[in-house]
């Protein structure tokens, strides 16, 4: 089959590798779309210090099963679906007290194991959630982010009537504007330089669009989200945050970063900081939100490409042109 191989850091290869023949409690699945993310692009330039390369990238996908093992219950060829790419272990001591998502023997597809930049991937069926027949198959590789968008806001105190401040209009931050009001915002603030997706953001359910937080003022916000994870955003945001309010790092920043804030306002104010990674439990209902609501998730797919063209495609999402890139290794 046909995959992209990411051999170390900066080294990029689009060849033929093995097809994945399925373990007893695996599905092999033909993938008809697989997004690109930021993740991806650590993974390329060696940002990750977790990634294990050689190593086939792509962790959001979904696809078509065509072989089943042995020991599979529930899912049969032809099923469609996507796959939550995480595989925890269950034996240390994160998993133990359930944060499966801070596992320390990380194994995520696409950073540790094969991912689904290819033609085929193998996945534990357990991990395989069932997608409608004739379902868009680049909206089904959009539960795995939506999943993080779901994780996020779990993990934040909100209250029916809370004024909302999202920073960033790109996939996960439209994805944040679009459940906001679901979780009790009556207010959806969103900071984004871009004219485009400032006009996305209002469609998504933004109550108000500002190209820069200077047209705030001194305005401050009883939820605070940051999706950029560009250092002085961040600085920027955590002066927006309400007395008694709660900030989300939501957006991922250089390992390396740092940022400043005041320790006396973080005791004065009594807020809350928190910190939001990947997804915890969230799966199955960013699968059911997907399939059930008309969030209208299809408006962030801007470009697809063939396989062949990732090199491409890891560009367009590096230069911030368009929204969610994905590419098509096995057309349906």
């Amino acid at each position: 089959m046909r995959a992209v191989v990411i051999d170390k850091p900066g080294d990029i290869d689009v060849g033929d590798v093995p097809d994945p023949a399925p373990g007893p409690g695996d599905v092999v699945v033909a993938v008809h779309a697989c997004g690109i993310c930021g993740t991806d692009l650590h993974v390329v330039d060696g940002e990750f210090s977790l990634a294990k390369y050689p190593v086939v990238p792509g962790h959001e996908f979904a696809g078509e099963v065509v072989e089943v093992g042995k020991h599979v219950k529930g899912v049969g060829v032809g099923a469609m679906v996507t796959a939550d790419p995480n595989q925890p272990c269950g034996r240390c001591r994160p998993c133990r007290e359930g944060h499966e998502n801070l596992c320390e023997e990380f194994r995520a597809m696409g950073i540790t194991i094969p991912g689904a930049c290819a033609e085929y991937v193998a996945v534990p069926y357990w991990l395989a959630r069932p997608l409608p027949q004739g379902f868009d198959m680049s909206v089904g590789a959009l539960v795995e982010p939506l999943s993080c968008v779901v994780h996020g806001y779990d993990l934040i105190r909100t209250r029916l009537g809370d004024h909302f401040l999202i920073y960033g209009a790109g996939t996960m931050g439209l994805m944040l504007v679009a459940l906001a009001q679901r979780v009790g915002a009556v207010s959806v603030t969103v900071v984004e330089p871009h004219h485009q997706r400032r006009q996305l953001a209002r469609s998504f359910g933004a109550s108000t669009v500002v190209a820069s937080s200077v047209e705030l003022g001194d305005e401050r916000f009883n939820i605070v989200i940051d999706a950029s994870g560009v250092v002085p955003v961040v600085e920027d945001a955590l002066g927006h945050v309400q007395r008694g309010g709660t900030y989300l790092q939501f957006g991922v920043a250089p390992a390396d970063a740092k940022a400043q804030f005041s320790p006396y306002r973080l005791y004065n104010d009594e807020t809350s900081y928190v910190g939001s990674m990947a997804v915890l439990h969230s799966f199955d209902r960013a699968r059911d939100l997907a399939v059930e609501l008309d969030l209208g998730l299809s408006r962030l797919v801007t470009d697809t490409l063939p396989l062949g063209s990732y090199a491409k495609a890891l560009e367009q999402v590096r230069a911030g042109s368009g929204l969610k890139v994905q590419v098509a290794p096995k057309e349906a």
